[in-house]
């Protein structure tokens, strides 16, 4: 009997829900104090700085996922362009950022929530966000892809709140600091303090990405992938940019001030709040920034299980994962191992009075070596295998994209260095274990597509 397929169910707004969903529209919230004081209140220009970086990134997503529009995603995309050792190299790196992800996001919103509610402890909303997120994603991703874009819409209309309540006080009272600091700063703006905030602020962007991950659940053609991502990464790129913008106009204090004192720069975004509006508008962004990591966590969750679900169809996985319910048609054993991780993760760290700080050090690291394998593998599939000589997407954009990542993956903590490079180490060691029993020829490129995806509306 031939094995249940994923169902093709997601239209292009679905997959750029996710996309949002994933990242945030409001991530710069909680990184604005840092971001401030290390680009002399230059946020804005940091965002736009940012949004291009990752944009080269984007541009290789969306040539390999027309190419192979797989749910394996990087690994897939890596297997075909440079060989199968290293798709599963990527595919496992890009495990740690998709595991990691959705335990910082649940842990954000036990943390959050039990500020609000003291007298329950932030286990207990990290576990009541985690079941009721699973529960979503078990039930389809039709279903859970209707309940992120409520979400989302909330997290939108309260930052449209914010815009026009920025654009009011502005109007009669003028801001804090001068027009254009936001991109050109208050003084003493350097471009490697402009960069060294960009490493920080990229981060941001991370869980774009994961779209690529629905391409076998995706009801248009190839090319719907490529277009949700560089859509997702666009529009969250503007909506950085005019928070910012209009949130480093109204900062009281200087990034100055904040640069000499770091235990202020977390809690800086809300202390604008508080100034510029009053508290009303502080509340509302502590309710929706506490149950929207909730619902991050549980687009990254379903992004983890496809991936997971595409390497074990292709044997680099336990088979296990590699099943389908036949009513929801999710990846349940793939989904189910991808959550309870992260729970266990994010329920551990919630019992330590460092967890998020342990957990956000790290959690990057995996998906900048990814997508430096991504860039790798449109050399290897455009200019190495099909001999290409369109230099710019194939050659010229990947390069950048590359080089971006390694820059920050150099400019990562030493915690974040020490852990990518165990997993790191870890992966080859498990690599290296599968071609000794014999499983593949090592160097074998997938065929395009990968082996047993469901059929393209193109081949059907």
């Amino acid at each position: 009997m031939e094995p249940q397929a994923l169902r093709r169910s997601l239209s292009l707004r679905d997959l750029i829900v996710y996309g949002l969903l994933f990242i945030g529209p409001l991530a710069p919230v909680g990184v604005f104090g840092v971001l401030d004081a290390k680009s002399s209140g230059a946020v804005a220009l940091v965002y736009l700085v940012a949004t291009i970086a990752m944009g080269f990134t984007a541009l290789s997503y969306a040539q390999m996922s027309r190419r192979v529009p797989n749910a394996g995603s990087v690994f897939a995309y890596a297997s075909a362009g440079l060989g199968r050792p290293a798709g599963l190299l990527a595919g496992w790196m890009a495990m740690l950022d998709y595991l990691l992800i959705p335990a910082v996001a649940y842990l954000f919103c036990g943390i959050a929530l039990h500020s609000q509610i003291p007298s329950v402890p932030a286990w207990v909303f990290t576990a009541v966000a985690f079941v009721a997120t699973t529960a979503f994603n078990l039930a389809g991703v039709r279903v859970a892809a209707r309940v992120g874009f409520v979400v989302l819409v909330i997290e939108i209309l309260l930052l449209a709140v914010f815009v026009v309540a920025a654009v009011v006080v502005l109007i009669m009272h003028g801001p804090a600091r001068p027009w254009t600091s936001p991109f050109g700063g208050t003084g003493g703006m350097t471009a490697s303090a402009v960069m060294g905030a960009v490493s920080v602020a990229v981060l941001s962007f991370l869980g774009f990405d994961g779209i690529a991950s629905f391409a076998e659940e995706n009801t248009g053609d190839e090319r719907q992938v490529g277009r949700a991502v560089l859509f997702c990464l666009a529009l969250a790129g503007l909506l950085f940019v005019v928070q910012t913008y209009l949130a480093g106009l109204l900062t009281p204090v200087s990034p100055q001030h904040l640069a000499s004192a770091p235990a202020e720069q977390g809690t800086a975004f809300y202390k604008m709040t508080d100034v510029a509006f009053g508290s009303w508008l502080h509340l509302a962004f502590v309710v929706v920034k506490g149950v929207g990591p909730a619902f991050s966590a549980m687009s990254a969750v379903a992004a983890a299980s496809r991936l997971m679900y595409g390497m074990a169809r292709d044997h680099g996985l336990p088979k296990a994962l590699a099943t389908v319910e036949e009513r929801s048609r999710v990846p349940r054993a793939a989904l189910l191992t991808t959550a309870g991780v992260a729970a266990v993760v994010s329920i551990w760290a919630a019992w330590l009075s460092n967890g998020l700080d342990v957990l956000v050090s790290i959690v990057n690291i995996g998906a900048l070596v990814a997508f430096t394998l991504l860039h790798a593998s449109v050399v290897g599939y455009f200019v190495v295998r099909r001999r290409s000589r369109a230099w710019l997407p194939h050659l010229l954009v990947p390069a950048a994209g590359a080089a971006v990542s390694v820059w920050i993956i150099v400019s990562a903590t030493t915690m974040a260095k020490i852990v990518g490079g165990a997993w790191l180490l870890l992966g080859l060691v498990l690599v290296a274990l599968q071609y000794r029993h014999g499983r593949r020829a090592p160097g074998a490129a997938a065929p395009e597509p990968v082996p047993g995806a469901a059929p393209t509306r193109r081949s059907r």
